[in-house]
């Protein structure tokens, strides 16, 4: 027997919440313009629920050069 799983309105809802989340304050991949559909950071991509590969890469590049410090890694005082 196959089971087939099908996203509850609320795992959507939950999905598209994240999303508007991480474009309201530009958080991972929607801080970088995207160069697929040409849109600025902080703007969602153009295909629905989806975040573009080369968004995502350039993303991941500008990211690699930084240094960023965990919180959870500073020493108790």
């Amino acid at each position: 027997m196959r089971l087939s799983l099908s996203p509850s309105p609320s795992a959507d809802a939950a999905h598209d919440a994240a999303h508007e989340l991480h474009r309201r304050f530009r958080h991972g991949a929607y801080s970088v313009k995207c160069e697929t559909c040409h849109v600025k950071p902080g703007v969602l991509c153009l295909g629905r629920r989806t975040v573009h590969s080369a968004r995502r890469r350039l993303f991941r590049e500008t990211t690699a050069s930084t240094t960023l410090v965990p919180l959870l890694l500073g020493r108790p005082r």
